[in-house]
């Protein structure tokens, strides 16, 4: 099995960032835990602030890898072209959110990447990494 996690803006500030909201541990911290909890699963990881990067990285591994969790962040309520290119892919896609965005700023509630995802996660904290991949284990 091999999945990718690919994170979009300001979550490379994860563990500085709104440690209320997001908490206080660093993505590439949680990333290693992710590692040793699913051994048996190929996990690579890639984050940008960057629109038309998040978008190329999906097309490079959006027909070759088992699934990917993408948690686009404040691009899943903006980009159609992240949409867009979720709907253009054969790999699987999990959108994945630390909060619950339903909770937060109604510009939150929508999201263009929900309309082309296989599941939505959200809420769960970090945790929601961990259900996303265990949704591809199951």
């Amino acid at each position: 099995m091999k999945l990718i996690i690919i994170n979009g803006p300001n979550l490379n500030l994860l563990g500085k960032r709104e440690p209320e909201v997001y908490g206080s541990t660093t993505f590439e911290d949680y990333f290693k835990t992710l590692q040793q909890k699913f051994p048996d699963v190929e996990l690579e990881y890639y984050q940008s602030n960057i629109e038309g990067e998040l978008i190329g990285k999906i097309q490079e591994v959006g027909f070759d890898y088992d699934g990917i969790i993408l948690n686009a962040a404040a691009y899943t309520h903006t980009s159609v072209g992240i949409g867009d290119a979720v709907k253009a892919v054969e790999t699987p896609v999990i959108e994945v959110h630390i909060s619950n965005t339903h909770q937060r700023e109604e510009y939150r509630h929508v999201s263009f990447i929900s309309p082309g995802a296989k599941g939505v996660i959200l809420g769960f904290g970090l945790q929601s990494y961990d259900l996303a991949i265990q949704s591809f284990l199951g």
